[in-house]
């Protein structure tokens, strides 16, 4: 069984695939956007946009300055190429949507919005993308080489979609709180939805900081991640960590979530300060209900799943992991974690699953007998998959969800099939039926 990862060079496909162009190949007229034709009111910018022009198509703006104009209600459509700054840009506290009208930023369709923060140096204030604000909708941007976080959200009820963060100084994508001064989890950014994004090549200068995604510290209630992937960052996928001293943060939902080869960075670059964990979920003792469900962990450096001492109740739901460096699945004792429908094969250490194993609906690894089904009949091995080699690259679907073919999917005969709860639910991620 071969399950080795894409090479350094097949990268993770994203809805703005195409090459950067300059912008001065672009027609300024019958522009499609991914809505069809632009409202009034929507703003535009452009590589060649200047802070004086008015947003128009023929007259396009930048970025900074259509972010402090724009209504409520009203679109910023972003043209491709490439945006170098040295200093982040900012939606600032207090400049919100609302629910039924909220600010958006939006890639032109087909078009690849790159922007690039290299020219600002290596420091916790150079983030690239900050969004305090409430009720902003970004899609489709690439955000890369900033100093610190490449997107940093403290605000509340955004939407991220179908966003790249890579080559990031600290975690690509991160949900904190928007100032120190704000110590209750009232305070912190709540009802935040990143929805199939891509994180990878994050790497900060210590090797132990850089997640994929990071969703810790001072993060508040109600905050999802969907249809994300995360790959080769130097620490984790995912990092929720929590600490005593500013307590528990809110509990998230990580669901269709891919995290793979992580701890080593595309050109082969690893370091024993990385984690280097698929999904970390917690730490320093403080319990916080974490849900995951139909995601999948493999080839990353330590563990794919872990509650780096979460007591939790975390609840693991039809999940799927494999080819870890260690455990698959590592949560340690004194936990009240509640697993159901996991699928996991071939680690280097046995998986630890304290908690409530739900009937026999879990199929686990263990290295000397090569299966754990909690006393029950079934027995895991690569013939239950249709394939575990992963495509060359993740492409997504029309309406962005990863399309994953028959990567992860079980064969047909296989006794996982239909032997999870309730009733006819697949053993795993991934659902054949």
């Amino acid at each position: 069984m071969q399950t080795s990862a894409p090479t350094p060079s097949e990268a993770v496909a994203t809805t703005v695939p195409k090459t950067a162009r300059s912008h001065g190949a672009f027609t300024r007229t019958n522009l499609n956007t991914s809505r069809g034709s632009a409202s009034r009111g929507d703003l535009f910018v452009a590589p060649d946009g200047t802070a004086t022009n008015p947003g128009t198509q023929a007259r396009p703006t930048t970025l900074e300055k259509a972010i402090t104009r724009i209504a409520a209600g009203k679109t910023i459509w972003v043209r491709g190429g490439i945006y170098k700054y040295s200093t982040g840009l900012t939606i600032a506290t207090g400049n919100n949507g609302t629910s039924r009208a909220p600010k958006s930023i939006s890639a032109v369709k087909g078009e690849s919005p790159i922007y690039n923060f290299s020219g600002g140096r290596v420091a916790d204030s150079n983030r690239g993308l900050t969004v305090s604000g409430n009720f902003w909708h970004v899609k489709g941007l690439i955000v890369e080489q900033a100093g610190d976080n490449g997107i940093y959200i403290g605000g509340n009820n955004n939407i991220i979609e179908l966003c790249t963060t890579r080559f990031n100084a600290d975690s690509g994508l991160q949900i904190s709180r928007a100032a120190s001064s704000f110590t209750a989890i009232s305070q912190w950014p709540s009802n935040n939805l990143i929805l199939n994004c891509t994180s990878h090549d994050n790497k900060d200068t210590g090797n132990e900081n850089a997640d994929g995604f990071a969703c810790k510290l001072t993060a508040g209630l109600g905050n999802v991640f969907r249809g994300c992937i995360a790959y080769r960052n130097i620490d984790d996928g995912w990092d929720l960590y929590a600490r005593k001293d500013t307590g528990s943060i809110g509990p998230v939902l990580i669901e269709g979530c891919i995290a793979y080869s992580n701890g080593t960075l595309s050109n082969g670059i690893t370091s024993s300060g990385g984690d280097k964990n698929g999904f970390k979920l917690g730490g320093s003792g403080v319990a916080v209900p974490h849900t995951l469900r139909r995601c999948i962990a493999f080839n990353n450096g330590k563990h794919g799943f872990t509650d780096n001492n979460n007591p939790g109740p975390i609840t693991v739901t039809n999940n799927t992991a494999f080819n870890n460096a260690e455990s698959n699945f590592h949560f340690r004792e004194g936990g009240m974690h509640i697993f159901t429908n996991n699928a996991s094969l071939n680690a280097s250490k046995p998986d630890k699953t304290v908690g409530t194993l739900i009937g026999t609906t879990n199929v686990l690894w263990d290295k000397k007998r090569g299966s754990d089904n909690n006393g029950g009949p079934l027995v895991i091995s690569a013939a239950d998959f249709i394939t575990l080699r992963p495509p060359s690259r993740f492409r997504r679907k029309g309406d962005g969800s990863i399309n994953l073919g028959n990567f992860a999917r079980l064969a047909p005969g296989s006794d996982l099939s239909n032997a999870g709860m309730p009733g006819g639910t697949d053993i795993g991620a991934v659902e054949s039926g």
